[in-house]
């Protein structure tokens, strides 16, 4: 029977867990895990997808990893097949190094980000690993700013907690230290959810975008045609990363939809939305006095 082809669409969060076949090892030694996530480095950079988290145990993966138009399985074909090769160029073998397919989980992203997080950040400490959640080869220092090499995408999932960075973390660490309490099969999203929604957006987006303009002008007094087209408006410039960041975290529009209204490049929608932008006190003020309006969350 062939095998049902994975869904995609931009912006799906999916679990990945990659098992060595017959759950033999996969990584010999840390060299080995070097070399593993040196390949993560180079599909995020060629194929530009969001990593929240991984952890790099002996027999077997996990990345928490948010595609935008190029699909998980092309993503996941490249960095297998790459450490495959050279595993086995290494140790002189041939065969299998994973099992045929690796697992993904098609996830909810606004409720159970946090908590995917934390349970992949945990596996060592259930693997009574003697680190135990400062293992090296998980993205948990990253977290903590602790990292010399820095791949995952922290900024988004830190300003759950807080927008203050120090407060974040600090928050993040008390998260980490509760108890995972929320069944695992909850975390993910049945097919024929998905399918209900003409154009795959996310469900639990509670808040129209026109809605999210309408408290930006009531915040800011300015009148939103202004953010509209380019800028070199700094003010203006941080106004529009504010209606981005909400709608991402809040709203109902994709990126392609926020990037026509304002009328810019959809890749600068996209960078914002994995955190890539700089902040500014206007900014933080924007989003804080926002989260504060109980009529943009009724």
């Amino acid at each position: 029977m062939a095998r049902k082809p994975r869904i995609h669409y931009e912006g799906a969060l999916y679990h990945v867990i990659c098992r060595g076949n017959n759950k033999e090892y996969i990584f010999e030694n840390e060299e080995d895990k070097e070399e593993y996530r040196k390949i993560i480095i180079k599909y995020k950079k060629k194929y530009g997808f969001t990593l929240y988290a991984y952890c790099i145990m002996d027999n077997h993966v996990h990345m928490l990893i948010e595609v935008e138009k190029i699909p998980l399985s092309k993503i996941m074909k490249g960095i297998q097949q790459v450490y495959t090769q050279r595993y086995n160029k290494k140790y002189e073998r041939t065969g299998h190094v994973f099992e045929q397919r690796y697992k993904a989980q098609l996830c909810k992203k606004n409720e159970y980000l946090l908590n995917l997080i934390r349970y992949i950040h945990k596996n060592p400490v259930k693997a009574k690993l003697n680190k135990g959640i400062n293992y090296n080869w998980s993205s948990h220092n990253e977290y903590l700013n602790k990292a010399n090499l820095r791949i995952t995408d922290v900024k988004f999932p830190l300003e759950c907690f807080s927008y203050n960075n120090e407060e974040a973390i600090k928050r993040y660490l008390l998260f980490m230290g509760e108890e995972e309490s929320i069944d695992k099969e909850k975390w993910q999203i049945d097919q024929n959810e998905v399918k209900q929604s003409k154009n795959y957006q996310n469900k639990e987006k509670k808040i129209k975008f026109l809605e999210i303009i309408k408290c930006i002008e009531v915040i800011t007094g300015i009148n939103i045609e202004d953010v509209k087209g380019s800028t070199k408006n700094r003010r203006i410039s941080d106004i529009r990363k504010a209606i981005i960041i909400l709608n991402n975290k809040y709203g109902d529009y994709n990126n392609k939809m926020v990037s026509e209204y304002l009328q810019i490049d959809p890749t600068t929608v996209s960078q914002i939305v994995n955190g890539r932008y700089s902040k500014s006190e206007l900014l933080t003020k924007i989003i804080e006095e926002f989260i504060q309006m109980s009529s943009c969350h009724a």
